[in-house]
């Protein structure tokens, strides 16, 4: 079945921490960094040899455990537009599409942190509704907790907004 007639949804997460936009897109420039936003259940690993240069068609390779079975995943930077936003979308891996906006506003003195995944689940409305929908808002909550702290800012300065995941509109 053509990736287009497969049920597609939308993930929604922001944190606002009271750091300025450079310094919280330099965090996310590493991307190895992306193993401490991850919750340790996941086992997630970069496996691609530092150091990576992030830039437009970067490729990055991982590792991570998805109900115990082993999973390989290649990522491809699509967008790099510090310290703005860049976007990533995979290229293999757990899901049939999987494309991650992640933007960084100026915003009442610090930096609102946004991410947005457009993606496709196996396994379709069944394995979403029982599984993956609960454990995406899990990882993303998690991050939401995480990057304050990684990042030295004050819980209490921080503000997250509910992680949404909503089925896309048809265009």
């Amino acid at each position: 079945m053509p990736w287009r007639t497969r049920k597609e949804y939308l993930l929604q997460a922001s944190v606002q921490v009271p750091l300025r936009r450079e310094q919280v897109f330099e965090f996310f420039a590493d991307a190895f960094r992306l193993e401490l936003l991850t919750p340790e259940w996941l086992s997630f690993r970069v496996l691609t040899q530092p150091p990576i240069e992030m830039r437009r068609g970067a490729l990055i390779d991982y590792r991570l455990r998805l109900h115990g079975i082993p999973v390989r995943w290649r990522t491809e930077i699509t967008e790099w537009e510090p310290p703005l936003r860049f976007e990533d979308s995979q290229l293999r891996g757990p899901y049939h599409y999987w494309h991650h906006t992640h933007t960084f506003l100026e915003r009442d003195g610090g930096t609102l942190v946004e991410d947005e995944v457009r993606y496709s689940a196996p396994g379709g409305s069944v394995l979403h509704g029982l599984f993956i929908r609960r454990e995406l808002r899990k990882i993303f909550e998690y991050r939401q907790q995480q990057l304050p702290r990684l990042l030295g800012a004050a819980v209490s300065e921080c503000e997250a907004s509910p992680v949404t995941i909503l089925p896309c509109p048809a265009e």
